[in-house]
């Protein structure tokens, strides 16, 4: 048997790539439109929690994208108390194959993968769900891909205002920071969740539950806005998807499965189920179903993130890293 080699990229790898806004959101978005074009096979995600005490679990997510040739498996693992050690929430491996003979063709760092492509699906799902006049962000949340969700809508619409809330007074301060910097704009730091979302045109809830809890009020949602929960943990109120025009996701089957995911209760209590569907956002984006059709709109885009993002983005990435030379060919056999 002739010498089987895949490629490894590490974080310095991914670093040194420098994709762009707009690279980013052009390789997720062919993901969501192979997707809505029935190209792909995804399952939902499964989930390994080895110990209560550890305050974590393994997100594993699996899938295949026909048209990029790849099939993949991404294990990330989500330890909320990771920061008291210095470390990212969020770290992850993607691994990619040949879908045809099932050999590996490339591991990558994955943690800078999942905050992109996060932020890329929560601002192209405002592409195609907020009005295209939104200037008015309020984000709860300062995680890893709290930055992404801003930074890609703000390029996306060009925000006018941006609030900002977290449960830690020097997370969200910091979060604000950076953000001021790399956007050259200013952003509000709020003191609770009501000054950040009420009469917003986006909402986003990217919060770090430890317990649901619906801190969220449907009624700071104004007519016309777009919300976009996808935190862990439930913060929303069971009434939210009462006031929705629209309800879209990124996908019902791993929606609607596992314990996890902002709007969990509403499908276990049967208030949210296929028929309330609007579409899948790949849907959308192939041309499939409509997205916003009138400024009246108030719209909710749920996702809990693709392997298919993950693959389209690793497969851009791997394209990048060969025109630069960067990354190690390894030997597997």
């Amino acid at each position: 048997m002739e010498p089987v080699w895949f490629t490894f990229l590490n974080g310095s790898d991914i670093a040194q790539l420098e994709l762009t806004d707009i690279e980013i959101l052009d390789a997720v978005e062919e993901g969501l439109r192979a997707q809505g074009s029935g190209e792909t096979v995804i399952e939902p995600r499964v989930h390994l929690r080895p110990d209560p005490a550890f305050n974590g679990h393994f997100n594993v997510l699996r899938g295949y994208v026909a048209p990029l040739a790849l099939a993949g498996v991404k294990i990330v693992g989500d330890y909320v108390d990771n920061y008291k050690a210095g470390l990212p929430s969020e770290m992850a491996l993607l691994n990619l194959f040949d879908p045809r003979t099932g050999m590996p063709v490339a591991v990558l760092d994955a943690t800078a993968l999942t905050e992109m492509r996060t932020g890329a699906l929560t601002a192209l799902g405002a592409r195609h769900l907020a009005r295209p006049d939104a200037k008015v962000l309020g984000h709860i949340g300062a995680r890893a891909t709290s930055y992404w969700n801003v930074r890609l809508l703000d390029r996306i619409f060009d925000l006018g205002e941006i609030r900002v809330h977290s449960r830690r007074p020097e997370s969200r301060r910091a979060f604000a920071e950076r953000l001021e910097r790399d956007l050259g704009k200013p952003v509000i730091v709020t003191e609770d969740w009501q000054t950040c979302v009420e009469d917003a045109d986006i909402v986003v809830e990217a919060s770090r539950l430890e317990r649901p809890e619906p801190l969220l009020r449907t009624e700071w949602i104004a007519p016309g806005a777009l919300v976009v929960p996808y935190g862990t943990n439930s913060a929303v109120e069971l009434s939210l998807t009462d006031i929705m025009d629209k309800i879209v996701v990124d996908d019902w089957g791993q929606a609607h499965a596992g314990p996890f995911g902002a709007l969990r209760a509403h499908v276990d209590s049967g208030r949210l189920d296929e028929s309330r569907l609007h579409a899948e956002l790949g849907e959308i984006v192939a041309g499939r179903k409509p997205g916003r059709e009138s400024a009246e709109e108030t719209n909710l885009f749920w996702h809990r993130g693709l392997s298919l993002s993950d693959i389209a983005l690793g497969a851009a990435m791997l394209q990048k890293a060969e025109e630069l030379g960067l990354g190690q060919k390894l030997r597997f056999s």
